[in-house]
């Protein structure tokens, strides 16, 4: 008698409709996933769908809001009705938010927290349940390089990856005990449309131009760099896989050099880099603390 085979794995991808995304959601529907992409509105899904089609794979989506208690109650109820089960959790939607902490309102910090701390969670209480009671299950978190490098002027986007962050670390630790796991993502720069995007400098006080210029340069030899996000993909189908997990994969440009130094850089060297105001003298001493030119 033949073993029994595994089950095709069913694997949810939040903000499958750009970037990271729809290039996940793309490379696990090719590599044998059933998967299932949630996009805030599916008249907007015209693109994803072409390129699955051209791709030759299958992406089911459903309409989700990850910013929204009912929205995601209703969209998850949606998802086990089609599908029955979810074995990996993907939470990749996201907001960015420029700006430096003095001119950042309150409602700005709530609003990017609520997508990218609270959206996330949402989710994954959504599926836990179920993955506790089969024993199994993967939540992939995907955060960002400013998870773990302070970026100026970004304090609301800065923070909430943060956040997720530490989240992310307590959770491996709780959900351990029923053999799920968890995987962060820490995406440097990849090809998006962030850049368009991304162009935000508030400065309402003046007071700031440096630290925006600064931000503009990081941003700009991201631009000249990005990688394409299919290699995200890649390393979440990994993440996924991987009979031998790891707790954080960095990816793309400038990640693996800047979370690599993370914890070795020096408090003095930190602030010091803050007061240069000359670019050229500051991407000498970036090049110098990072290991990345820009």
């Amino acid at each position: 008698m033949e073993a029994p085979q595994n089950p095709t794995p069913v694997t949810v991808i939040t903000g499958a409709n750009s970037g990271i995304g729809r290039a996940t959601a793309l490379h696990l529907a090719s590599a044998g996933h059933r998967v299932v992409g949630t996009v805030r509105s599916l008249t907007k899904a015209d693109k994803l769908l072409a390129l699955a089609d051209d791709a030759d794979v299958t992406v089911e989506l459903v309409e989700l809001d990850i910013g929204d208690d009912a929205s995601v109650e209703a969209g998850f109820e949606q998802i086990f009705k089609l599908t029955g089960r979810v074995d990996n959790l993907v939470n990749n939607a996201g907001v960015g938010g420029n700006s430096v902490v003095e001119e950042c309102p309150s409602e700005t910090f709530l609003d990017v927290f609520n997508i990218n701390v609270c959206g996330a969670t949402r989710c994954t209480q959504a599926v836990l349940p179920s993955m506790r009671k089969r024993g199994s299950g993967t939540i992939v978190n995907v955060t960002s390089v400013a998870g773990r490098i302070a970026s100026l002027a970004q304090a609301p986007y800065v923070a909430s990856k943060w956040a997720l962050e530490g989240l992310s670390e307590e959770l491996a630790q709780e959900i351990a005990p029923f053999g799920i796991r968890v995987a962060i993502i820490e995406p440097g720069v990849t090809k998006s449309s962030i850049f368009a995007k991304n162009v935000d400098a508030p400065n309402s006080s003046g007071a700031y131009d440096t630290q925006y210029r600064h931000m503009f340069r990081f941003y700009i030899a991201g631009r000249n760099h990005a990688t394409d996000p299919l290699e995200v993909g890649k390393v979440i189908e990994h993440a996924i896989t991987t009979d031998e997990p790891q707790l954080r994969y960095p990816v793309s440009w400038c990640a693996p050099e800047m979370s690599a130094r993370h914890d070795r850089i020096d408090h003095d060297d930190w602030i010091e880099l803050g007061t240069i105001t000359d670019e050229d003298e500051y991407a000498e001493r970036f090049k110098q603390v990072f290991d990345v030119e820009i």
